[in-house]
C-alpha cells in the first residue's frame, strides 16, 4: 500500500483516509448495482415472453446473451482500469453509464411510443398482443445493453477497489481486510435477494414501469454516495506498464523467436550444401548478444503468460458448469410460471422469486461449511483450508449435475401432472403442483454455488500473477460469459432441430415442450466435462507463493 495516495494526489494518510469509511460507500455501490442487475435478468425472461412477445425459446436465448455479454465485458473492464482508468474512475464511470442504461430501459415500459402495446382482453381472456414495433424494440435492448457494459466495468473492479481501502502491513487493517470480502459478499447476496424476492414482487403485479424505475433510482444515490466518498478514498496509481501490453509484447516476441529458430534450420540446412564459408572469429553466427539480453529481460514476463496459459485448460472445463447456472433465471422460472404459486387466498409469489432459494442457501451454507465441514475435512486431508480450490471447484461441478438431474425429473412429473389433469392444450391454466416443488433443485444449486462460483473466485484471484490480479478475476467472470452464450446457443439449436415454438422441446405451451430432455441434455454434458476437470485438475500444479 506504499504506493497509496489520496483524492489530492498525496502520500495516503492512515487516519483520514481508507478503512472501513471508504469500504461501506464501495459495499454500497456494489449492492445498489446487485440489487438493479438481478432485478432485471431474475426475471427478463417473463418480460420477453410477455409485453415483448417472444417465444419461450427466443426469450431464454436473448436472457443468456445478454448476461453473457454482460459477464464477459468484464475484460473490457480490467483492461481499462489496469492500463488507462484506474478502478476509482471505471467504477465511477460505469455507475454513471448504468443510470443512463436504467433510466432508458424505465422509460421503454413507461412511454406510451416506447412500450410495447398492451394484449386485448375479453371477460378476463387474452384475444390478441400486437407485437411492438422494431424501433420499440431497439431501444429496450440498447437500453439493455447499456447496463451490460456498465456491468462489465463494475464486476471487476468494486471488489478490488475495496480491498485497496486496506493496508495488509498495518495488522488491524489486514484483519479488517478479511472480514471486508465476508461484508461485501453479504453486500451482494443482500442485494440479490431484495431483487428476486421484492423487485420481482413488483413487477408481476405493479407494472414493468415501476419494476425498472426503483433500480433506476437506487443506482442513482448510490452513484451520489459512491461521489460522495471520493475523498477519504485511497487510490493506487496506474501502472506505467499496463500488464496486458506486457502479455501481448512476450506473446509476440515469443512469435517472433519460432520465427527465427525456423528460419536459421532453414539457413543451416542450407550451409552444409554449399562451399564451407563458415565464420572465422570463432563464435556461432546464430547466437546474437542482443537476444540472449532479451531473453533475459522477458524471463519473468514469460512465466507470467504460462501461468495464464495453464489456467486454460481448468477455465474450459468449467463452462459446462456455468451453462447449468444459466437456468434458474430461464428455464427454471418458466417452469414456476406454470405451477400453483399461492400462499393464502390472494398472495402469489413470483416465479423469478423462487430463485432466492439459491442465494439465501449460499448464505446459510457457507458459514456452515467454513465453521464445520472444513475442521472436519482437515482432519483426513491434513489441510488448513480442508479442500484444495480446486477439489472445492469439482465438488460444486458435481453437484450442480445433480441439481439438474432433479430439475429433470420435477419437470417429468409437471408433464405428467398436466396430461393427468386434461391440460395438455390449455396453458393458460394452472398446474395444480406447487411451485415448491422447484425448491430443492435450487437449494441443491445455492449448495453448488458455495463449492465451485467460491472456488474459482479464489483460484483465478490466487492462481495469477499478482500483477494481474484483475485479469483473473475478468477471466472468473468471462467463465459465465461463454455459459451463457453457449446455453443460448445449445437452445436455439435444439429448437430449430425440433420443431420450433409450437411441438419443440422449448415450445410456447410447456405442457407440450420437453425441457427436461434438455435438463438431462445439460446433467451428461456436466458430467462428461467433470470426468475431463478431473484429468486436468490431477495434473496441475500450484502457484509457488513468494515470501
Amino acid at each position: 500500500m506504499a504506493a497509496a495516495v489520496d483524492y489530492w494526489g498525496r502520500p495516503a494518510s492512515p487516519s483520514s483516509t481508507g478503512g472501513w469509511t471508504s469500504a461501506l460507500f464501495i459495499i454500497g455501490v456494489e449492492m445498489a448495482e446487485r440489487f438493479a442487475y438481478y432485478g432485471i435478468t431474475s426475471n427478463l425472461i417473463t418480460y420477453l415472453t410477455g409485453p415483448l412477445g417472444e417465444s419461450t425459446a427466443a426469450g431464454a436465448a436473448n436472457e443468456n446473451t445478454w448476461s453473457g455479454a454482460a459477464s464477459s465485458l468484464a475484460l473490457v473492464g480490467a483492461f481499462l482500469a489496469d492500463s488507462w482508468l484506474g478502478r476509482y474512475r471505471t467504477v465511477l464511470y460505469s455507475s454513471v453509464l448504468a443510470f443512463f442504461g436504467l433510466g432508458m430501459l424505465t422509460l421503454s415500459a413507461t412511454l406510451p411510443s416506447l412500450k410495447p402495446p398492451e394484449c386485448t382482453t375479453i371477460n378476463g381472456e387474452i384475444v390478441s398482443c400486437p407485437s411492438p414495433s422494431t424501433f420499440q424494440v431497439a431501444f429496450f435492448f440498447f437500453s439493455l445493453y447499456l447496463i451490460a457494459l456498465a456491468h462489465g466495468g463494475h464486476k471487476p473492479c468494486t471488489q478490488a477497489f475495496g480491498a485497496d481501502q486496506f493496508d495488509t502491513r498495518n495488522p488491524a487493517e489486514s484483519a479488517s481486510r478479511s472480514s471486508f470480502f465476508n461484508y461485501w459478499y453479504f453486500g451482494v447476496c443482500t442485494g440479490t435477494i431484495t431483487a428476486q424476492l421484492v423487485l420481482n414482487y413488483i413487477q408481476d403485479n405493479y407494472g414493468w414501469a415501476l419494476g425498472f424505475g426503483i433500480p433506476f433510482v437506487a443506482v442513482g444515490l448510490s452513484l451520489v454516495a459512491f461521489f460522495v466518498g471520493r475523498k477519504t478514498y485511497r487510490y493506487l496509481p496506474v501502472a506505467t506498464e499496463s500488464p496486458f501490453v506486457r502479455i501481448f509484447q512476450v506473446c509476440g516476441e515469443s512469435t517472433k523467436k519460432k520465427w527465427r529458430l525456423i528460419t536459421s534450420r532453414f539457413d543451416d540446412a542450407r550451409e552444409t550444401l554449399l562451399p564451407d564459408k563458415s565464420n572465422q572469429l570463432g563464435y556461432v553466427e546464430n547466437t546474437k548478444p542482443h537476444e540472449i539480453s532479451s531473453q533475459s529481460n522477458s524471463k519473468m514476463s514469460e512465466e507470467e503468460v504460462k501461468s495464464l496459459a495453464r489456467l486454460f485448460p481448468l477455465w474450459s472445463t468449467c463452462v459446462v458448469y456455468t451453462m447449468v447456472f444459466a437456468q434458474p433465471p430461464t428455464l427454471f422460472t418458466k417452469q414456476g410460471s406454470t405451477m400453483e404459486r399461492h400462499i393464502g387466498s390472494r398472495f402469489q409469489i413470483p416465479a423469478a422469486a423462487l430463485q432466492s432459494c439459491i442465494s439465501i442457501t449460499t448464505i446459510i451454507f457457507l458459514p456452515i461449511y467454513d465453521s464445520f465441514l472444513v475442521q472436519f475435512i482437515r482432519k483426513f486431508t491434513g489441510r488448513p483450508s480442508g479442500l484444495t480450490m480446486l477439489q472445492r471447484i469439482g465438488t460444486g461441478m458435481l453437484l450442480s449435475v445433480l441439481s439438474t438431474v432433479l430439475a429433470a425429473l420435477v419437470e417429468m412429473r409437471r408433464l405428467m401432472v398436466a396430461r393427468d389433469y386434461g391440460l395438455v392444450d390449455r396453458p393458460d391454466i394452472t398446474v395444480p403442483m406447487s411451485i415448491w416443488w422447484l425448491a430443492p433443485q435450487n437449494i441443491l444449486f445455492g449448495i453448488s454455488d458455495a463449492f465451485a462460483t467460491v472456488g474459482l473466485q479464489e483460484f483465478f484471484y490466487d492462481q495469477v500473477p499478482d500483477c494481474l490480479r484483475s485479469l483473473g478475476i475478468a477471466l472468473y467472470l468471462c467463465i459465465f460469459g461463454i455459459g451463457r452464450f453457449s446455453s443460448g446457443f445449445l437452445i436455439s439449436i435444439i429448437d430449430g432441430v425440433t420443431g420450433g415454438k409450437e411441438e419443440g422441446w422449448f415450445a410456447n405451451n410447456l405442457n407440450k415442450a420437453h425441457i427436461d430432455y434438455f435438463f438431462w441434455l445439460l446433467a451428461g454434458l456436466g458430467f462428461a466435462s467433470f470426468v475431463v476437470y478431473l484429468w486436468f485438475a490431477k495434473s496441475y500444479v500450484y502457484k509457488i507463493k513468494m515470501r
